[in-house]
């Protein structure tokens, strides 16, 4: 259980951390990419700056986190909850978010780039250009 833990710049490159507790846990700045993620509940987590490309997260819980600037290209997000979640700035280039719950997620200036939104649901999420989504489906 790693709930509030507090894990600035930490290096878990690769890392398994399948079905974790990190709720509130302080990721700013951790290179997490490639690491196995799937099902992990990161809750209110704050992964800023984080780097998470090529990271496992299908299924993970990352209801109102906030992953400002994240790195989270060709990461696996296929199940995610995202609701709530600050993705301002994110780079998400060609990252899965197949069936991803992005109910009113920020995407303000996210790169989309190749991102795979199919079943997503951006219902209230705001889209990269600013502008508000209305009843799911892509920005």
């Amino acid at each position: 259980n790693l709930t509030g833990a507090d894990l600035f710049n930490a290096d878990l490159f690769n890392a398994n951390l399948r079905g974790a507790n990190l709720t509130d846990a302080g990721l700013t700045g951790a290179d997490l990419s490639i690491a196995a993620l799937g099902g992990a509940n990161l809750t209110g987590a704050n992964l800023t700056r984080a780097d998470l490309s090529g990271a496992n997260l299908t299924d993970a819980g990352l209801t109102g986190a906030d992953l400002t600037d994240a790195g989270l290209s060709g990461a696996d997000l296929s199940g995610a909850n995202l609701s709530g979640a600050n993705l301002s700035g994110a780079y998400l280039l060609w990252a899965s978010l197949l069936n991803a719950n992005l109910t009113s997620a920020d995407l303000t200036g996210a790169n989309l780039t190749g991102a795979d939104l199919t079943g997503a649901d951006l219902t209230d999420a705001t889209c990269p250009n600013g502008q508000k989504h209305g009843s799911g489906g892509n920005c």
